[in-house]
């Protein structure tokens, strides 16, 4: 077979590119499963070209790891894991030991290839001395949801604090119940990353009680952890609790936007009115507004024709302004602008079909078969919400995983379906 070097070149260059994208469309607000789909398509057209290439691809993905991207990581990885040539590994492993933040890159590679490729390289991982590889090993089996007994338990314990993060983290992914009693003690770790996660898979694990308090102090108080907290406490308090919590994290001015983002994430249609007013007079929580609106009624605002140009003169995210000194990006950017006189004129039609109290799910109550279809149709953030929603309701089950490889998502929701027929189809 002939080999074709520029192609091959840029084989390697695409794929690591295209990941760096789909790092960011796993969580993007505008993705739907079959985009994600479509763009995981494209990664592995490449990804095949450099199987294809044999010697020669993988030549690309080695020149590939002097950039110290986790991209090229990512590229080099696969070939590597779906390879019998310890040596190939071996480069991957020392590149990401020399730029560990490249680790991201190695674990995805981990996600991506097929578990009947794996088969005694993650066990490798797990006994290994490095407490950076045994985390590596834990996040590998936690991606495919697998439990991986007592190296998980063990890891608990262990002095690293990054290491006992990620395994309390993958206790609540792979729904280890048994280790509830193990989270509660973690809780009042003194590492903050290791207090969150321990109180985070408790709460998926069924606790309702220490778990529950921890998170709502975190949302309120640790502004790099809030986010994630948020996510959880208006979804395990009953409605009523879940308002008046809500109303305690409007006295902090600098949480506005994570109250409009937990009305939306409470479910609860008692504040839709509210979140229109955020809309017209708050230009910068405006778009984060409609989201939480279309999490909580199903509306999309861009194909219903509902949004409008962004205010004159709006700025957010990094500007051309010399001094200023915010490089942060928009973190709204892909969301749309809501023109929040025709959305008031659609609630005020279909207000009647949603009642204060009950919870709701993109336009429907929430239940097991809502979530489900959300994790077919809705958008990736709209699927995350419903993989939480689905985990709170069935805390024996392991969390759904969002961030693999788009058909094997598609695939397995079409098997969860041919299981249960009744369910709506994939």
């Amino acid at each position: 077979m002939s080999i074709i070097a520029p192609i091959v070149s840029q084989h390697a260059e695409e794929a690591a590119f295209l990941w760096l994208l789909r790092d960011v469309a796993v969580s993007a607000p505008h993705y739907s499963l079959a985009d994600l789909a479509e763009l995981d398509s494209r990664v592995e057209a490449h990804i095949e070209g450099l199987r294809v290439a044999g010697d020669a691809g993988w030549s690309c993905c080695v020149e590939g790891l002097q950039q110290e991207e986790s991209g090229e990581v990512f590229a080099a990885a696969v070939i590597a894991l779906e390879g019998e040539d310890p040596r190939r590994i071996e480069q991957v492993c020392a590149a990401v030991e020399a730029t560990p933040e490249t680790a991201r890159g190695f674990i995805s590679a981990l996600g991506w290839t097929a578990p009947d490729k794996l088969g005694g390289k993650v066990a490798g991982l797990l006994e290994s001395d490095s407490p950076l590889w045994r985390r590596i090993g834990i996040a590998a089996c936690a991606v495919h949801r697998v439990d991986c007994g007592k190296h998980l338990s063990q890891a608990l314990d262990d002095p690293d604090p990054t290491l006992r993060a990620r395994a309390l983290r993958a206790a609540g992914e792979t729904a280890r119940r048994d280790l509830l009693p193990d989270l509660r003690g973690q809780m009042r770790s003194e590492d903050p990353t290791c207090g969150f996660w321990a109180a985070w898979s408790a709460v998926l694990l069924g606790d309702r009680g220490e778990g529950v308090s921890a998170l709502q102090s975190i949302a309120v108080s640790d502004p790099p952890l809030g986010p994630r907290a948020l996510q959880v406490v208006p979804r395990v308090l009953p409605p009523a609790n879940a308002g008046d919590w809500l109303k305690v994290l409007a006295q902090y001015p600098e949480r506005r936007r994570e109250l409009v983002i937990g009305c939306g994430v409470s479910g609860d249609p008692v504040y839709i009115p509210w979140l229109i007013t955020r809309m017209e007079e708050a230009p910068d929580l405006a778009r984060v507004a409609g989201e939480a609106l279309s999490l909580i009624t199903g509306l999309d605002i861009a194909d219903e024709d509902l949004e409008q140009d962004a205010p004159e003169g709006f700025e957010a995210g990094p500007t051309e302004h010399p001094e200023d000194e915010d490089v942060a990006l928009d973190p709204d950017e892909d969301l749309p602008w809501p023109n929040p006189g025709p959305i008031k004129a659609w609630w005020d039609t279909n207000s009647a079909r949603f009642h204060a109290g009950t919870r709701y799910l993109s336009g429907e109550p929430i239940s097991e078969a809502q979530c489900q279809r959300v994790l077919e149709t809705g958008s990736q953030r709209q699927r995350r919400a419903a993989t939480l929603e689905l985990a709170l309701l069935r805390p024996d089950a392991p969390l759904f995983e969002t961030r693999a490889p788009g058909f094997r998502q598609q695939q397995g929701l079409v098997q969860e379906a041919m299981k249960h027929p009744g369910a709506p189809e994939a």
